[in-house]
């Protein structure tokens, strides 16, 4: 048999969507004065000051507004609101969002999409890296975030299924809270953060830490899964200064450190009929391999907002490294060959984005991005010498390959948002995208999106993307094929194209529909259609994705979106139905099965992150008099219909529908400043399947969450 290792997984799903709704972005508004807590008790200079922020923040918005597409809002009071609050990790909360996907490695799919997401942090892009378990971004940092996917402007392109946008906490009242969450599986999670203003300046800061002896999700479904500890660090912070009224300068940067083993499958010996130095049994219990990941990141931004003129200048970057550590002689055996694998990538760039009233019905929007990406790539191959009928000749010997590779990619674009009438705006435009890498590729791609609002209820909107993306540069194979030929590493095949660009035409139609006391409810559809679209999979046990292209492939669905919030209550329930199918691998195919390859070459296969049905749903009570006062009760839940398997043809069969259900009691005690908490995740206990180890590029089982119990304490300090 083959043996590889798994990967991620989290304490339970958690929060409400906000309404979804088509977006018709306005020029900023003016100052306005707001009475908050914050403003009613500081002096008049620091009330200007909260008033500037968030005249410039709401202008800052107004450059990259969604225009069209289909935007999904989440703010900190609703993270807060349901199961695990801002102790669980990011993942889990953009799984409670229409159309969002779960899987393996803490990886979620929009649109049944495979990674194709970008993520904004106040407005500026943040590189891509090479994590796969970790999650960079913690919750505590989040004011709000939005989800926007469908036909987007012109200002979003590279990686289009989905842009998270989020904007970070900022301060200004001088306070903050330290906290201690832990509970089931040995988890402990003790944070701090801290934010408030002095003068012109404002910042915020927060830390956390956490262990657990479930890192990843468990191999075998097992409630104490074997050999997978984690411990991860992270630290955020965020200061800005206004400079004037009109003028700001911003620094956001951050730090992960993450460690984790990768859980074993019980009982189990080799079967390859290999040896080393004269051993042939080796109990897969007592198998040890290892990844660690770090991540850094900096953006520092300037803003002016003048009359008609709204400017953002950026500059951006992040380093990112993953160490996999082998058990050599253990891999040996159950795979005929053990891998170390060290990654580091090094992305910077500069960003320059901005708006211009040009008149009371034209806004034009523009902006050019420019980025380099450095990778480097060292890996040791333990292998076997074979003869020419395969069999074991020799002792393991190691084969050394080092590289790196340089990428450049330019962006830019311009469009005009057009108030054809009160209640028809036209946004259309286009954008040019260039890489030069492992390939050299280029694209200029017209956007157009148009929104009707007949009521100040009802928004229609119709639109048309064409999408360029490069392959994700940090994670192309780098090994030489050729080196393992003759060994027990050898794969299927030499043939390894470089991987493409995917070019797509997207269309997507949504309705949006306010129905009085609290509701709202949207429908959207769309439809994609790709060459060269872009998968990716784990094809070695060092748990690093590889992608790879179909030459063609389409996706379709829909998805349906209810959200319910007024007075104590928010409540919200998702639908989506998607298939997405591909045809013709046509890029690293040294990967694949020989077999498979003829066949996917005729035919159309479902993608393997393919899921039909997704559903999830929350809902919450905070109790606002009376002896409860103060108290919150609240619930969620996440469906699957079942990724993809093997079947009578690659990809094709379907694992088990699965529903996992969380539960959440807290109570905030005014007068001491100290909050409780209590969590129970996957409710039932529910033992279900995320992926079963068969599939294309799919490496070992994978198993949702088994119940959890977690309790918090937080005091403001």
């Amino acid at each position: 048999m083959k043996f590889r290792g798994v990967m991620t997984a989290v304490s339970g799903a958690a929060m409400a969507a906000g309404s979804a709704h088509a977006q018709n972005a306005a020029p900023a508004p003016e100052p306005t004065t707001v009475d908050t807590p914050a403003a009613t008790t500081a002096s008049s200079k620091n009330r200007d000051i909260v008033v500037t922020a968030r005249r410039l923040d709401e202008a800052r918005a107004a450059i990259q507004p969604s225009l069209g597409a289909t935007s999904y809002g989440v703010t900190n009071e609703t993270i807060q609101a349901l199961p695990g609050g801002d102790n669980q990790q990011f993942n889990q909360i953009v799984l409670q969002l229409p159309g969002v996907v779960q899987d393996g490695f803490g990886q979620f799919h929009v649109r049944d999409d495979h990674n194709g997401l970008q993520y904004r942090i106040n407005g500026t892009i943040l590189p891509e890296g090479i994590a796969v378990f970790g999650q960079t971004l913690s919750p505590r940092l989040i004011e709000k975030f939005d989800l926007l996917t469908g036909a987007l402007p012109a200002q979003y392109g590279l990686r289009t299924a989905g842009i998270i946008d989020i904007t970070t906490k900022s301060g200004f009242a001088n306070g903050g809270q330290v906290s201690l969450y832990g509970g089931s599986q040995g988890m402990i999670e003790p944070s701090v953060e801290y934010g408030g203003s002095t003068g012109s300046t404002n910042y915020f800061v927060s830390g956390d830490y956490r262990h657990s002896d479930r890192g990843i999700e468990s191999v075998d479904g097992s409630a104490t899964p074997l050999h997978d500890k984690t411990n991860q660090g992270q630290a955020f912070v965020y200061v800005d200064h206004i400079l004037s009224d009109n003028d700001r300068v911003s620094f956001v940067g951050g730090y992960s450190d993450q460690y984790f083993q990768i859980p074993n499958p019980r009982g189990l010996q080799p079967d390859l009929g290999y040896s080393v130095n004269g051993q042939t049994d080796y109990l897969s219990n007592d198998l040890d391999e290892r990844q660690h990941e770090r991540t850094a990141f900096g953006q520092l931004a300037f803003l002016h907002h003048a009359d008609r003129l709204t400017l953002q200048a950026s500059l951006f970057a992040r380093y990112s490294s993953l160490r996999y550590t082998p058990d050599i002689t253990g891999e040996l055996l159950f795979n005929g060959q053990a891998q170390s694998a060290l990654k580091r990538d090094v992305n910077v760039g500069g960003q320059v984005e901005g708006a211009y009233r040009l008149s009371d019905t034209h806004t034009l929007r523009g902006g050019v991005v420019i980025q380099r990406d450095r990778s480097t790539s060292d890996t040791s191959s333990y292998v076997f010498p074979l003869d020419d009928s395969g069999a074991q000749v020799g002792e393991p010997f190691a084969i050394g390959d080092a590289q790196g590779k340089t990428e450049m990619i330019y962006s830019a674009y311009l469009q005009d948002e057009w108030k054809i009438l009160p209640r028809v705006t036209f946004n259309f435009g286009g954008r040019f995208d260039a890489y030069d890498g492992y390939r050299a590729e280029h694209q200029f791609s017209p956007r157009a999106n148009i929104v009707w609002q007949p009521t100040g209820m009802t928004t229609l909107h119709v639109g048309y993307a064409r999408y360029f993306s490069p392959p994700p540069f940090s994670n192309i194979a780098t090994t030489s094929v050729a080196r393992l030929a003759g060994t027990s590493g050898a794969a299927p095949s030499t043939e390894n194209t470089a991987a493409f660009a995917e070019r797509q035409n997207y269309f997507d139609v949504g309705l949006s529909q306010k129905l009085g006391g609290g509701f709202t409810a949207t429908i959207d559809g769309y439809y994609r259609r790709s060459h060269n679209l872009i998968d990716e999979g784990q094809f070695g046990a060092p748990i690093i994705l590889t992608p790879f292209n179909y030459r063609v492939g389409t996706i379709r669905g829909a998805e349906f979106n209810l959200t319910y919030q007024r007075g104590p209550w928010l409540a919200y329930g998702n639908f989506a139905a998607a298939k997405a199918k591909g045809k013709d691998i046509v890029s690293s195919q040294f990967s694949f099965d020989p077999a498979d390859l003829a066949y996917i070459r005729n035919h159309y296969i479902y993608l393997d992150h393919d899921q039909t049905y997704t559903a999830s749903a929350g809902i919450s009570y905070a109790f606002r008099d009376g002896a409860l006062a103060g108290t919150k009760l609240g619930g969620d839940m996440i469906y699957g219909s079942g990724l993809r398997k093997d079947g009578d043809v690659p990809n094709g069969g379907s694992l088990p529908a699965y529903a996992e259900f969380n539960l959440s009691l807290s109570h905030k005690f005014a007068n001491p400043g100290i909050g409780v908490r209590l969590d129970v995740v996957n409710v039932t206990d529910k033992t279900y399947l995320i992926r079963d180890g068969s599939g294309i590029g799919v490496g070992a089982p994978q198993y949702g969450q088994r119940r959890g119990v977690f309790v918090g304490v937080t005091k403001d300090i």
